[in-house]
């Protein structure tokens, strides 16, 4: 039976809200609140369909998480479900970043701002730890894939392989050595357990492919995609540095697989380096502020496009700009997500239970486990050390800290924020909270 007929689209929309609301911890986090929701308390999914979706959208670029809403929310109540699903499930998020960021603008100069900000910055190393051991205990099983998470590690940590060649080389490799699905758990259901959107029930007329519509789909998303970007180009200019954000994030948008993490490290050089939109340490401080809130910690993105527009605002209020460029940075972000769902979300339903197409998505997620790995290496070495030498051996290069600097209570935050969200099951919020609390109380006892 169709899940549309068996789940009420009102029913559905709380919980999309709660999603929402609720989602913190980055992918990992936000998954398991999928999977508690939809397939463990409400029965809504089966979990074979669950992960068939999950694989599916780690394949593709941007927030897997929020593609996975999108992905289950059209399972269940067609085009309308997943773009309620998707939508929820990022806008409370970007509606805090919004406020955060116009705050930070306009006072992050200020000590009580800063010093918040210290305390934190060492809790975003133990997040992405935390995340990454999640990620590696779903995603590393066997030695098949061990190494390639190890070999992806290593090709972007030392000799920047780009992350694309990364995902078609795991893919390739897991199609090719049949590694198995991308879980162990069991595929099947016991116990005569009924869902909405079972493992074998008669596929609902929007779940098959039709080249048509697909064509359609293509057309309109891609039209509505980059209409923005159009509109604020007539209005103010091409070279305007709103304009250029969107252009920018648009294009980034098709290249960040694997999620916030993966594409991290990319969109700071460019930012930093190349556009001069803010400082290092501004992107650490935007990292920080995307992990207090819910929503995908690709919404640092959004950070990014206010302080760029912000500091660089032209003939508009420097607010304003702000605003501007993280609405449109924002939306250029996380449109394509529709698109990626509703395009290919029919073709990938009739493929369920082929061994090898489950094997090659099981691979890409395991080499997503390198680079993730890899980024959380490069923020630990940033945050916690004043200075970094570059070195090149064999053709490698490497990150060599320079030991004196070490910031000692930084790395006691980072240590007992792993501490509170490993062993004491804190969770994200609250260890965020106490980190900030700590840069302030080290403030304060300075004085």
């Amino acid at each position: 039976m169709s899940g549309e007929h068996r789940v009420p689209i009102s029913a559905a929309f709380r919980v999309w809200l709660r999603i929402g609301l609720l989602g913190f911890g980055g992918p990992a986090g936000q998954i398991a609140l999928m999977q508690e929701e939809l397939v463990d308390r409400r029965r809504w999914i089966s979990q074979e369909r669950f992960l068939h979706a999950l694989n599916f959208c780690m394949l593709l670029p941007g927030p897997e998480a929020q593609q996975l809403a999108i992905y289950a929310g059209w399972l269940l109540h067609r085009t309308p479900g997943g773009l309620v699903a998707g939508t929820l499930f990022v806008l409370p998020g970007a509606l805090v970043v919004l406020i955060l960021s116009a705050f930070y603008a306009r006072f992050g100069g200020v000590g009580v701002v800063a010093a918040l900000f210290e305390g934190l910055k060492p809790a975003v190393i133990a997040i992405i730890v935390d995340a990454l051991l999640a990620i590696g205990k779903r995603a590393l099983h066997g030695p098949g894939r061990i190494a390639l998470a190890i070999a992806a590690y290593v090709g972007i940590a030392f000799y920047a392989v780009p992350f694309p060649l990364i995902v078609l080389g795991a893919g390739l490799a897991g199609f090719a050595l049949r590694l198995g699905p991308a879980t162990g758990a069991a595929q099947a259901v016991a116990g005569g357990v009924e869902y909405a959107v079972g493992d074998v029930a008669a596929r609902a007329a929007h779940t098959r492919p039709s080249w048509g519509r697909a064509l359609r789909t293509l057309a309109i998303g891609i039209a509505l995609w980059w209409a923005p970007v159009l509109a604020l180009a007539i209005a103010l200019g091409r070279t305007h540095v709103v304009v250029r954000e969107g252009i920018f994030f648009g294009q980034v948008a098709v290249v960040t697989f694997g999620g916030a993490y993966a594409v991290l490290a990319y969109v700071t050089q460019a930012a930093v380096a190349r556009f001069g939109w803010l400082g290092a340490g501004q992107m650490l401080d935007g990292l920080g502020l995307a992990e207090t809130t819910p929503g995908p910690l690709i919404l640092v993105t959004q950070f990014v496009g206010f302080l760029g527009a912000y500091h660089h605002p032209g003939s508009l209020d420097p607010m304003i700009a702000g605003v501007l460029g993280a609405a449109l940075t924002t939306w250029v972000t996380f449109a394509p997500c529709f698109l990626w769902i509703f395009l290919g979300a029919p073709f990938i339903e009739g493929l369920r239970g082929q061994a090898r197409l489950s094997s090659a998505l099981a691979a890409i997620t395991a080499a997503v486990v390198g680079v993730i790995l890899n980024l959380s290496l490069w923020f630990a070495l940033h945050t916690l050390f004043g200075r970094l030498d570059e070195a090149r051996v064999l053709g490698a290069h490497l990150l060599i800290p320079a030991w004196v600097t070490l910031d000692g209570f930084g790395l006691a935050i980072a240590i007992a924020a792993f501490a509170a969200l490993r062993v004491l099951r804190f969770r994200i919020p609250v260890v965020v909270l106490i980190a900030a609390l700590a840069g302030l109380a080290r403030m304060l006892l300075a004085r």
